[in-house]
């Protein structure tokens, strides 16, 4: 606990927790980046339902044992937004994986990224807020807009990269954005249905079993050695179990506006591990494009007010 007798140690020790909060959060999103390269490595060879479907599965076994729903709560009227959460879920990273397969992972990311960023803009009226939304638009179609509908994007049959944007992998960009809007709505209901972190197992559960069928399907047991098994499994940890068991500690120690800020930048550290990882390149247009679309985030969310915390809330803030 925090000793509210001195302030400078008490400011102190504030801005140690929020330390720890900003860099886990950075962590995470590396975490969370890095693993999406790996799947960009894997779906070619297993394809996108099974990567996704092993993901579910970690997060799963991740989140259950210590976070299993009561029987005698389980009613319909209960459930019913962690159910909605994991077709959201399930459609969300589908969508997203194909769209990587398709246009690589920093182009991928940076459209992905229009689903939260309207959330954050769609309820403001400040000026400052409608510009970076344009600028945000802006930076999407230098993005895409030159090649738009003259072939198809990323990496060719000769590994050339190509100039086109594939309209089918822009199409799943941009309903992975969607979805992820959706998810982020719908989190904040079963929040307060269920607690803890009980509405996400029932999400995971509800999205493996929409994923599984489609999984065994196309699954070929030929093409997998320990290696695919790695990268699979690498998938799920970095970008769900991992991620996911990391948030409450994160948004104990810092604001959501913080929380949000941070997470924009997310495409940019998509594209970096796109080029480490997976080859990709990026013409000048292309890299101002991604950083014009995360300035535009960044700018509107550290402008925000942060709304009033209660006492209850404050004192939370200061329990490890």
């Amino acid at each position: 606990m925090i000793d509210e007798t001195d302030p400078g140690r008490a400011d102190a020790a504030l801005g140690r927790r929020r330390f720890a909060g900003a860099a886990t959060q950075l962590g995470t999103e590396v975490s969370i980046n890095f693993g999406s390269s790996l799947a960009g490595l894997v779906i070619p060879v297993v394809g996108s339902f099974v990567v996704v479907a092993v993901r579910q599965l970690v997060m799963a076994a991740a989140v259950l044992p210590f976070y299993r729903p009561k029987r005698a709560e389980m009613t319909w009227r209960r459930l019913r937004p962690a159910i909605a959460l994991g077709v959201v879920l399930a459609v969300m990273n589908v969508a997203f994986y194909e769209s990587v397969d398709r246009l690589g992972l920093g182009v991928a990311a940076t459209i992905e990224f229009l689903g939260p960023l309207s959330i954050a803009l769609f309820t403001s009226r400040r000026v400052l807020d409608a510009a970076c939304a344009v600028a945000a638009g802006g930076g999407v179609f230098l993005l895409i807009g030159p090649g738009l509908g003259s072939g198809h994007g990323g990496v060719d049959a000769a590994g050339a990269a190509s100039t086109g944007v594939d309209p089918i992998g822009l199409l799943l960009a941009l309903t992975a954005a969607a979805a992820w809007a959706a998810y982020i709505l719908l989190t904040r209901r079963v929040a307060t249905r269920l607690p803890g972190l009980e509405g996400l197992t029932v999400a995971s559960l509800v999205s493996l079993a929409l994923l599984l069928p489609a999984a065994i399907w196309t699954f070929d047991a030929s093409v997998v050695d320990w290696r695919v098994l790695g990268l699979i499994l690498g998938v799920g940890v970095l970008s769900s179990a991992l991620p996911y068991s990391l948030d409450t500690y994160i948004l104990r120690r810092i604001t959501p506006r913080l929380y949000a800020i941070i997470t924009s930048f997310g495409p940019v550290i998509a594209a970096v591990f796109g080029v480490l990882v997976l080859g990709e390149s990026f013409t000048p247009l292309e890299a101002v494009a991604i950083v014009v679309v995360c300035g535009a985030a960044a700018l509107a969310l550290a402008t925000q007010r942060d709304r009033p915390v209660s006492d209850l809330e404050a004192t939370a803030r200061t329990i490890p």
